[in-house]
């Protein structure tokens, strides 16, 4: 009986399974630690790579500035230096053992592309216990800069009369209650002594053509400070010309990479001067032909991948109403006066070349209490702004009412044709 009784006894079996699973357990156990300690020493080290693969195409360092000076594609041997060097001093307090980094920096057009790949060695503190002494990790990080191009700008001001309006709504203000007709343009009727551009001037009143002339001065800063190598950025600048007699395409400024000389020579960008009102019916805004001139002069735009490669763009700044002779128009002619939104056949064939048009459209003040307004401009009013922007290249648009900042637009737009370097990781 007592045989039986220690047979059928139970009471010791839980400290005995326990002591048989003690060790899967405490394994188990161990393992997850191991483990989280090799993915946040993987972390870390993918910290430091994506830093590296980053910091290699940084604006200023060493393998950008060798591969914008490259000829073509290739291996950026000073960028993968680099990035290895970055790479090891961002590893900080890592505790895993690097055993194998690869690096490349490579230049494929426009584009730079870097990327780092690391193999470790983690140390294990439980999973010895089942013969694992440590644990390998590994990553890969990737960067890609795209470069700013090379280009060229070719700045098309309009300096037409219309341009004579008064810039903001203070000088507009001003312009009114100091002329006879409440006029807020200032013509610059040469025989005329008491015109209304003398008189702006006088008053200290800025004219939309004043704030062109000076938000351009302000882009040869912004060429200046945003290149990364000699002549990356280079520059002219045409208006529709000094007088009336001489209406046309006019250079005011040669294509140049010295933003200096460029700034000086748009000092003499001001209002086209006409003997009197209606000379020459006020024929003078011609777009069709400006752009027909320069469409040889532009040529074929580039890749910009490099400086005998060059992206072309036309910056062109006006109020988008053509008005000069034209044996057939869109509206209806005033004798051979044809007045008409912009003709977007002419920026087509520069687009076909490759050339970006990025247009800033000064909106073309609408007279509601003028006959002449009301009767030729009034049936096309609507039709002014959406044909500017069919000129532009896509995304390459900004419209500015008399009251908006020119310059900041200009600014802006500026910025977005050279297109800001990149990086991803």
């Amino acid at each position: 009986m007592r045989l039986l009784s220690l047979l059928r006894d139970r009471s010791g079996n839980f400290g005995i399974t326990t002591a048989l699973i003690a060790a899967p357990l405490i394994g188990a156990a161990g393992m997850a630690v191991d483990l989280a300690y090799a993915l946040d020493q993987r972390m870390a080290l993918m910290a430091a790579a994506d830093a590296a693969a980053v910091g290699a195409l940084a604006e200023k360092s060493p393998g950008v500035a060798a591969a914008l000076a490259m000829g073509g594609d290739g291996t950026v041997a000073i960028g993968a230096s680099d990035a290895l060097a970055l790479f090891r001093a961002q590893m900080g307090n890592v505790q895993a053992q690097v055993t194998n980094v690869g690096v490349t920096v490579n230049r494929s057009g426009k584009d730079l592309l870097s990327s780092l790949t690391f193999t470790a060695t983690v140390p294990t503190a439980f999973m010895r216990v089942l013969g694992v002494d440590s644990l390998t990790i590994s990553g890969t990080a990737t960067a890609t800069y795209q470069t700013n191009a090379f280009i060229d700008f070719y700045m098309l001001l309009d300096n037409t009369p219309s341009m004579g309006l008064a810039a903001t709504t203070t000088d507009i203000a001003t312009m009114k209650r100091n002329t006879p007709d409440q006029c807020a343009f200032a013509c610059h009727e040469t025989s005329n002594a008491d015109n209304y551009y003398l008189l702006a001037k006088s008053l200290g009143v800025s004219m939309r053509i004043d704030v062109v002339r000076e938000a351009t001065q302000a882009l040869t800063h912004d060429a200046t400070q945003y290149a990364q190598l000699p002549n990356q950025y280079r520059m002219a600048v045409y208006t529709f010309g000094a007088t009336a007699d001489t209406a046309g395409l006019t250079e005011v400024s040669a294509m140049s990479a010295d933003m200096a000389k460029v700034r000086s020579a748009t000092d003499l960008v001001d209002l086209m001067t006409t003997p009197k009102n209606n000379y020459k019916s006020n024929q003078l805004t011609d777009f069709d032909s400006a752009l027909t001139s320069l469409k040889p002069i532009i040529g074929k735009g580039g890749t910009g991948a490099s400086a005998s490669d060059r992206q072309k763009v036309l910056f062109f700044v006006a109020d988008g109403v053509y008005d000069a002779a034209k044996p057939t128009c869109s509206q209806v002619l005033n004798n051979t006066r044809c007045q008409e939104p912009i003709d977007i056949s002419y920026c087509a064939a520069l687009k076909q070349n490759g050339v970006k048009i990025a247009v800033l459209y000064t909106t073309y003040l609408p007279l509601p209490e003028d006959s002449w307004w009301k009767k030729w401009i009034k049936p096309f009013d609507a039709k002014i702004s959406p044909h500017m922007q069919a000129c532009a290249s896509t995304g390459y648009f900004f419209e500015v009412s008399p009251t908006q900042g020119i310059a900041e637009a200009m600014q802006a737009l500026f910025r977005m044709v050279i297109s800001a370097p990149r990086l991803t990781g």
